[in-house]
């Protein structure tokens, strides 16, 4: 398999930074719970939390809807969250906007948990159709529809580690 750099590891760091600036200046004097997607946004929310300049707990929720390389069409959430969320502004980091049925399920079962506001966060959307809530928060990066891996993006669990955003060439 042949990985070409999409995005190199200097961008994604200053978008980090001007993402962090940005999330900080957006709930200024008000503390965040910052929820990672497990494991593909658990990267990508390590290099943001530490741009964002305001108390913070973070979290982690274990969701996955593919299985190899491919999406199930299902999500599924193994454990839950340690943290109450209740009252609370909460920021869903993940790795990467592609059908968005992950984030919209996930948005979906915080909502009832009565958190104070519920936003999100991506590395990456995919230029795409989708049904249901369309777009996060905050974008990294806006991309086309191709596979991609690197920054905690994987290629059957392979890749998470590289540090730039690559298209798979098969």
């Amino acid at each position: 398999m042949k990985i070409k750099t999409l995005i190199d590891q200097p961008r994604i760091a200053a978008r980090c930074a001007e993402l962090g600036a940005e999330i900080s200046r957006f709930y200024r004097g008000r503390p965040l719970t910052v929820v990672a997607l497990l494991n593909g946004g658990m990267i990508f929310a390590a290099d943001l939390v530490r741009h964002i300049d305001l108390p913070l707990e973070l979290d982690a929720l274990a969701v996955s809807s593919y299985a190899g390389d491919a999406s199930t069409g299902a999500v599924n959430f193994r454990g839950g969250l340690k943290l109450p969320v209740r009252g609370r502004d909460v920021l869903v980091v993940d790795d990467v906007l592609d059908s968005g049925l992950s984030l919209q399920k996930t948005l979906e079962m915080l909502k009832p948990l009565e958190p104070a506001s519920l936003r999100s966060c991506v590395l990456l959307e995919k230029e795409r159709t989708r049904s249901g809530r369309t777009g996060c928060d905050w974008v990294g990066f806006r991309i086309p529809d191709v596979y991609v891996v690197g920054c905690g993006l994987d290629s059957n669990e392979l890749y998470r580690n590289l540090p730039f955003v690559g298209v798979v060439e098969l």
